[in-house]
């Protein structure tokens, strides 16, 4: 893959063939799998020839392809973080502390040391010190120059592989292409190369510091190529395995991963609607590292009739049927459940359509909770507008004792804006008829019946992590219950992303999984993992730092029970 990709329709790039060799002259050449040999010779192999049984490990397996596989790539590809000479950090702490060893490498220094007294949006310290470096008091509307500088030294590469069923950026590619992202410009990049810089030579106009989704997935892709880090990524690839294979005679360091899956045939193009044979493969990897994000599986409200054709969980699904054109002023509501970002675009869509929307949600308009009592009104004004209209365009509803369920009416005042909204707050969904009606109640007990065209339920996703035993239930924080980036997510070591519940070493999750819904905050996640790993392979052990996860979760909570002392 050369040049840049800058449109989503362009075809997905050919499947690659990605080095498994793990002795000091591995290579890594565009488009082949190579493994060195005992006489350092290379031959050809496809990813679906290569038998786990031959005994090859690779060091690292990246599962997912997002922000986060790929700034964790960029740092296992040699990209180092040194102080800059003569720079300095706002914060004075931070400042003298990188002040003690300025000629060592943040991948060698201690993360834990320099992590204390920082505070930052994220729960995750890494991520706080990570963004606090790349972004000092971005938080305050600040723009300093990073302290940090990026030197390129292959002698510290790690080879690995990067699996994913799309092209390089993950579920950015499937995002709605003309919404603008929640996040600033410069909180999506990723080390090394300025997304506001890139984004200049694709607009003529730069209207705000905010992109939209297919610029930032066009970023990504372009990323990978521009940092070279293109041989190292596996496209059209899907998981279906990862299990723990113990030592044997052949392996004296404590067993490793197995990885299978499936992978496209090499030479057949991906993204078309022709069928694309799959053949099965099966890696073995010393470190494997869970990056799949969790937008996999919509979640579901389990009500009677949510299985019913007008009943959508996808964003997409209402684009398409604009597209067709089953939707205009004439239409029937729509029904729109829930109140996040994506439930307000689906609100946004429809109402430039002048069709009529329903919304209903659970939380009240003030909650301090609601995503849009956080968001700042300037940078924001299609969402405070969406935020208006759920406060201004109330379902009025009757007394908690009478349960009549009339239908509700829109509010047609001519002083409002708003026409053709109406909000239905701290309303939860009963059922779904056949005959396109709804039942709403809300939390008094009142139920309202609404007849619509389609409902939409957006409250959120789950990652797909059906490739672990149990659906990776048991590495939750909360075991007994599924995996979720906001309630329950995987119970990692804070300094070093390690999966405290894993059947063995040298397995990590990063990015959403671990609770980080914001990418500049998952650059941290790459940050810990790197680290542990590089220190892993200057001590022989091949995965991580001297100490097992349970020693390493041992001595979180110690140091959290001296916090709450």
């Amino acid at each position: 893959m050369t040049g840049v990709m800058n449109s989503l329709a362009s075809p997905l790039p050919r499947v690659r063939k990605v080095c498994v060799c793990t002795c000091a002259c591995a290579h890594l050449h565009a488009g082949t799998f190579l493994v060195c040999n005992r006489d350092h010779k290379v031959d050809n192999m496809e990813l679906h020839d290569k038998e786990a049984d031959s005994g090859e490990i690779l060091p690292v397996v990246i599962v997912g392809n997002g922000p986060s596989g790929i700034c964790l790539s960029y740092l296992l590809s040699g990209y180092t973080p040194y102080l800059s000479p003569g720079a300095s950090h706002p914060n004075p702490l931070l400042h003298s502390k990188l002040a003690e060893q300025p000629a060592l490498p943040l991948l060698e220094q201690d993360l834990e040391y320099l992590c204390e007294g920082l505070q930052g949006r994220s729960s995750n310290p890494v991520a706080v010190l990570f963004d606090s470096l790349l972004l000092p008091d971005s938080d305050f509307g600040l723009d300093h120059i990073s302290p940090l500088e990026w030197r390129y030294e292959p002698e510290r590469a790690v080879p690995h592989l990067v699996l994913g069923k799309g092209p390089p950026g993950g579920a950015w590619h499937a995002m709605e292409g003309s919404m603008l992202t929640l996040s600033l410009a410069n909180w999506m990049e990723l080390p090394g190369l300025k997304l506001k810089e890139w984004m200049k030579d694709k607009r003529r106009n730069v209207r705000n510091d905010r992109a939209t989704p297919a610029e930032i997935a066009s970023y990504y892709q372009h990323y990978v190529s521009q940092m070279s880090l293109e041989d190292n990524f596996a496209c059209g690839t899907t998981v279906t395995s990862v299990t723990r294979q113990p030592a044997d005679h052949r392996d004296a360091r404590g067993g490793c991963w197995r990885i299978k899956g499936l992978q496209c045939r090499e030479g057949e193009e991906l993204g078309d609607d022709s069928p694309v044979e799959q053949v099965p493969f099966s890696l073995l990897a010393r470190n494997v590292v869970l990056a799949t994000g969790t937008h996999d599986i919509p979640a579901r409200l389990g009500v009677e009739g949510e299985s019913l054709p007008y009943v959508c969980h996808s964003f997409w699904e209402l684009e398409g049927a604009i597209s067709r054109g089953e939707l205009d002023e004439s239409s029937d509501p729509v029904l729109v459940v829930g109140a996040g970002l994506t439930a307000a675009d689906a609100v946004l869509a429809a109402h430039h359509l002048n069709t009529p929307v329903y919304h209903a949600f659970r939380r009240a308009v003030t909650d301090p909770g609601l995503i849009f009592n956080q968001l700042p009104k300037m940078l924001y004004p299609e969402y405070h507008k969406v935020h208006q209209m759920m406060m201004q365009q109330q379902h009025q509803s009757a007394s908690p004792l009478d349960s009549s369920s009339s239908p509700p009416h829109f509010l047609s005042s001519s002083s409002s804006s708003y026409s053709g909204y109406l909000s239905f707050p701290r309303h939860r969904v009963v059922s779904f008829r056949p005959d396109r009606k709804c039942v709403l109640q809300s939390d008094s007990g009142q139920r309202s019946v609404v007849q619509v065209s389609k409902a939409l339920v957006l409250i959120g996703a789950h990652p797909n992590l059906s490739f672990l035993p149990e659906q990776g239930r048991p590495l939750g924080v909360r075991p007994d219950e599924a995996v979720t980036c906001r309630r329950n997510p995987v119970d990692v070591d804070p300094f070093t992303n390690r999966v405290v519940a894993a059947d063995g070493p040298g397995m990590y999750a990063m990015g959403p999984l671990v609770g980080e819904n914001f990418v500049r905050f998952l650059k941290g996640g790459a940050l810990a993992i790197a680290s542990d790993i590089a220190k892993g392979q200057r001590g022989g052990d091949g995965v991580g730092a001297p100490g097992s996860s349970d020693q390493l979760a041992d001595k979180w909570v110690d140091r959290q029970a001296e916090v709450l002392r």
